[in-house]
């Protein structure tokens, strides 16, 4: 077979466990709860007998499954593939790898294929519920192929350019943030091509699948839209491949060269001084993660990324007039990219502190410090004060954004508090979301994906609430009983990640409330409020940040489960 038997061993053990089916099964319960949440908010609870308004909300549910399903498969397909390289250089198991006489090809295509298994079972999941929309009609079965094509070539390129960028660096957080942020820099510039140039609409355009599903989702404007559809496939599997072949013409010069020479380097230095020691400060901690690079020498061109799509925001956002059409109806183009920034410097936030704590795991230096004189306290804010140093240019972006807008006359002064107050928050958050999840899970490999699945779900049922919300235009009073079974089903799975080994009553409380507070946040926000909603999103995603930050800073055995004594 041409993956191997890396492949072949994810297909026969991995539909044996249990995660894998309540995923499946997860993934398809979720899309049919999402349509009813939507039938409800769209006809209530009266009898519709009308094919046509039928086939109109056939049409909304199709559009609403196209958007969720490639977002999940662009984030599903990049976090698995980069995640399952890094953990196995973390590991030290790359390089055992490496000298089997496994191919290049049979490594690169083994763990890429493994990567996407899961992927790509929830696409044949989703089959039959786009069929089932098929059936209500205003969907034709032309568009719901063009749609599963695209999930499929969306996630092979999504995951090739995941497996090379982890095989090509060496530490877990500059792989996932290197991954997450070049996926949004190539659909922005995509999409800066297109604006630049509209004549290359035709060519280019299709490289982005969110803009090649929205030709398919207006087949009246667009007749053409299958053409647009499969020349969009082509080119990404097209790029896929070409990154595969880069990633297997380069492994054996990325792996084990580099990390031989660097052993080597560290060999020589013990025996060889080439400098004076540095001065360690009276906590340890802090002064790792300020003063070395314990995250790789290539952090800079991350931050550099990242403040380059921040200075096009600004540059586009310049150009707009005060005035402008909101985006689907919710929110104006200055607030949008202030969004899209702000997310992405959640998630960054949230990939630094995950990994500081997984990678001190897998190079087995976490247990040592059970044994040395540095406290729980200590560890935990010296994490987050490594944490909140490390991604001060990236968390400057936001607040610069919001002072531009403030200073030109754009934003009040009042909301531009709120917006700041609630962005720190925020922050907080997901730092102390993502130290959590490094603490409480033992595989690094489930701790990344908990802690970015969680942010990630988070921002995807925000979303969805707000389209819901803006497509039924009501109150609060009156959508809560719609979306009852929408957010318990987020409060069960967000107590599931959170108490998971080290369960108390703060979190509990906290998974309960935070997704109705979130969605009373929302609805305050599209009825023009700003107080309210600035006091809410404080106060539920403060209290959880806090719940996960007492135990994490009253003992190691407390903050790890218990897994001390439980390793005896």
């Amino acid at each position: 077979m041409l993956a191997g038997p890396l492949f072949v061993r994810e297909v026969l053990t991995a539909p044996r466990q249990l995660k894998h089916f309540l995923l499946r099964s997860g993934y398809a319960g979720a899309l049919f709860v999402l349509l009813y949440t939507a039938a409800q908010v769209t006809f209530g609870w009266q009898q519709v007998r009308n094919v046509a308004d039928i086939a109109r909300f056939g049409e909304l549910v199709f559009q609403i499954f196209t958007v969720v399903q490639l977002t999940l498969i662009v984030f599903f397909s990049v976090l698995f593939s980069a995640g399952n390289v890094a953990q196995e250089k973390d590991r030290r198991t790359l390089l055992m790898l490496l000298t089997t006489d496994l191919s290049d090809t049979e490594l690169v295509l083994g763990k890429l294929g493994a990567s996407l298994l899961l992927p790509g079972v929830l696409i044949g999941v989703s089959a039959p519920a786009f069929l089932f929309i098929y059936w209500l009609g205003g969907v034709s079965v032309t568009q719901i192929g063009c749609v599963l094509g695209l999930s499929v070539a969306t996630s092979f390129a999504s995951g090739a350019w995941g497996t090379l960028v982890a095989y090509w660096r060496e530490k877990t957080f500059q792989t996932l943030a290197i991954s997450l942020i070049g996926v949004v820099l190539f659909i922005v510039v995509v999409e800066g091509v297109v604006a630049v140039a509209p004549g290359t609409v035709a060519t280019v355009g299709p490289l982005n699948p969110f803009r090649a599903a929205l030709v398919v989702l207006d087949p009246f404007n667009v007749p053409d839209f299958a053409r647009v559809a499969l020349t969009g496939i082509l080119e990404l599997a097209g790029v896929g491949v070409a990154l595969i072949v880069a990633t297997v013409l380069q492994l054996r010069l990325w792996n084990p060269s580099r990390m031989m020479t660097e052993a080597k380097t560290k060999e020589e230095g013990e025996s060889e001084r080439t400098r004076p020691a540095r001065t360690v400060w009276q906590h340890p901690v802090i002064w790792r993660e300020m003063m070395t690079r314990g995250y790789g020498r290539k952090v800079a061109l991350i931050k550099l990324a990242y403040l380059v799509m921040a200075a096009f925001a600004f540059y586009v956002v310049a150009g707009v007039p005060a005035d402008a059409e909101r985006i689907l109806g919710m929110i104006s183009p200055p607030g949008f990219a202030l969004l899209g920034l702000s997310l992405l410097a959640l998630m960054l936030v949230n990939t630094q502190a995950v990994t500081s704590l997984t990678s001190e795991r897998d190079a087995a230096t976490l247990e040592l410090l059970l044994v040395t004189e540095i406290s729980a306290k200590e560890f935990v804010y010296g994490k987050l004060g490594g944490i909140f140093y490390n991604t001060k240019e990236v968390l400057a972006a936001p607040l610069v954004f919001l002072g531009w807008q403030t200073a030109i006359g754009r934003l009040p002064i009042e909301h531009a508090l709120y917006l700041g107050l609630g962005f720190l928050v925020l922050v907080g958050f997901a730092s102390m979301l993502g130290l959590h999840f490094g603490l409480t899970y033992g595989s690094s490999r489930q701790a990344i994906a908990n802690s970015l699945g969680t942010m990630f779900f988070l921002f995807v049922g925000i979303f969805i609430c707000m389209l819901l919300i803006v497509q039924a235009r009501s109150s609060f009073a009156v959508q809560l009983p719609s979306f009852l079974i929408f957010i318990l089903g987020g409060s069960i799975g967000l107590w599931a990640t959170l108490t998971h080994r080290n369960p108390s009553p703060a979190l509990t409380l906290a998974a309960g409330v935070l997704p109705f507070c979130t969605f009373y946040a929302i609805t305050s926000f599209l009825l023009g409020q700003t107080l309210g909603v600035c006091l809410f999103v404080c106060a539920a995603y403060g209290f959880t940040a806090i719940a996960m930050l007492v135990p994490a800073v009253s003992e190691f055995d407390v903050a790890l489960g218990r897994s001390t004594l439980d390793n005896g």
